[in-house]
């Protein structure tokens, strides 16, 4: 395996890895170029993959229920960032919804006359 520094994670045989940065959703890799890939990153469950069963030097590496995201183009894989909340989505925690949640009717307005009845 290459050297790696603090700011690295160790390297896998048929992998490139690296860290992904706190609610980073696309893929920062550049190509021999210099353009970025931009591929979007997204949880990726290596113990269903076929390909990855035969290679299976991910799951040695992180388990059977390791948190990892890998581009969609350039299949770079990203380990979470520390300080970003565990087991949510790409996205982060997002705003919650107030579909489905049960509202607080308003108060009742004061009683009013009722239509054509007129006061005297």
């Amino acid at each position: 395996m290459p050297d790696q520094t603090e700011d690295s994670p160790a390297q896998l045989t048929n992998h490139k890895v690296k860290y992904k940065k706190p609610l980073q959703r696309a893929c920062n890799e550049k190509n021999d170029k210099g353009k970025f890939c931009g591929g979007h990153l997204k949880r990726w469950y290596y113990t269903v993959d076929v390909v990855e069963q035969s290679c299976g030097d991910a799951q040695q590496a992180y388990g059977d229920n390791g948190e990892v995201y890998r581009c969609e183009h350039c299949k770079t894989l990203y380990l979470p960032a520390a300080d970003e909340p565990r087991g949510k989505n790409v996205a982060g925690v997002g705003k919650l919804s107030i579909f489905g949640v049960t509202v607080v009717p308003k108060t009742p307005a004061a009683a009013a006359p009722a239509a054509g009845a007129e006061e005297k």
